[in-house]
């Protein structure tokens, strides 16, 4: 067994075998700025780790630069559903592909201290949020040494990002130029998903202010049929009841779909339906549900795009569209 199969191979034994001085492996292993080193002699290095199976030290990067190759980021204390889980993804590889390495933390958002001190701890070089942090997490991650923070509160940084409220414009447009007049908005029952319901409900709202209707009457949602169908009815006897429903998401929309079949309504004729995410199931359900589809993944690239550009010191790059798209079928 070689002494680089027993050990980590460090530095040193790039050195060694690439025949090369420590401090030029150095500067060629960790990217050291403001160094000439010749073309030829840093592809010989990098082939020469390759070969021996080099990985950088994290504790000794972090002792040098201040910080780890850590990028932390905070998903909130909410369920995660297949839209979350691909932009996770998608921003993992894209860091991974920079060398920086995505660690995520679920943490309710008035439970934020453990988030602080785990800063303290794994000094990270960044910490992401799903939704702008406020000013006062922003301070309190300022105090744990974090110095870069994305999307931040202040007033530079850009708006939420656009897979909060942009679905439901997208969905009360929609429903408008279908003829209908009277909307409603089918709010989840977790209450960790207020936030997100409330955005989407706004926009609805805005929508329908524009065109001079009256704003969409909001009912929580349980996703169990009778409940469903309880809320359903509720929704049917009311003065001016909507003949459409913009749901939260595709999960609640599908809930008003079982809600409407065992009441013996007729989707779309009697009430239409519309979600958000675009979900494997949203083709599969009966009838098939017009949606707004989420591009998660352009959103994770999007959102490493920018943690990468701010940690590496360089401006921002053009980065894709990530714009939601109406997904027409059978509900609406």
């Amino acid at each position: 067994m070689t002494d680089s199969r027993r050990r980590r191979v460090t530095s040193v034994d790039v050195a060694r075998e690439a025949g090369l001085s420590r401090a030029t492996v150095s500067y060629v292993l960790n990217d050291t700025p403001g160094q000439s080193i010749p073309e030829p002699t840093r592809q010989r290095v990098l082939a020469v780790a390759r070969k021996l199976g080099y990985t950088p030290s994290a504790p000794a990067r972090a002792l040098r630069s201040g910080r780890s190759d850590l990028v932390l980021m905070l998903l909130p204390d909410w369920p995660q559903g297949t839209t979350m889980i691909d932009m996770v993804e998608a921003a993992t590889d894209a860091l991974a592909d920079l060398g920086l390495t995505l660690l995520t933390h679920h943490s309710a958002t008035s439970h934020f201290a453990p988030m602080a001190r785990m800063c303290a701890a794994i000094s990270p070089a960044a910490v992401a949020g799903v939704v702008p942090f406020t000013e006062e997490e922003d301070a309190e991650l300022r105090r744990a040494g974090v110095e870069i923070i994305f999307p931040r509160a202040d007033a530079g940084t850009p708006e939420a990002p656009s897979w909060m409220g942009a679905p439901g414009r997208i969905q009360a447009h929609y429903l408008i130029e279908q003829g209908h007049t009277r909307l409603g908005y089918a709010l989840p029952e977790h209450p960790r998903l207020y936030g997100i319901a409330q955005a989407r409900l706004a926009q609805v709202a805005a929508v329908c202010a524009e065109h001079g209707l009256q704003p969409p009457t909001a009912r929580r949602l349980p996703l169990e049929p009778s409940a469903a169908a309880a809320t359903v009815a509720a929704w049917r006897t009311e003065p001016g009841s909507p003949t459409a429903i913009c749901a939260y998401n595709d999960d609640v929309a599908i809930a008003l779909l079982a809600g409407a079949r065992s009441l013996g309504l007729a989707v779309p004729d009697d009430m239409a339906v519309i979600g958000v995410d675009d979900g494997p199931m949203a083709k599969l359900a009966h009838p098939a549900l017009t949606t707004v589809g989420i591009d998660a993944p352009a959103h994770g690239r999007t959102l490493a795009a920018h943690l990468a550009a701010q940690i590496k010191g360089l401006p921002v790059p053009g980065v894709e569209e990530t714009a939601e798209r109406l997904i027409v079928r059978e509900s609406a």
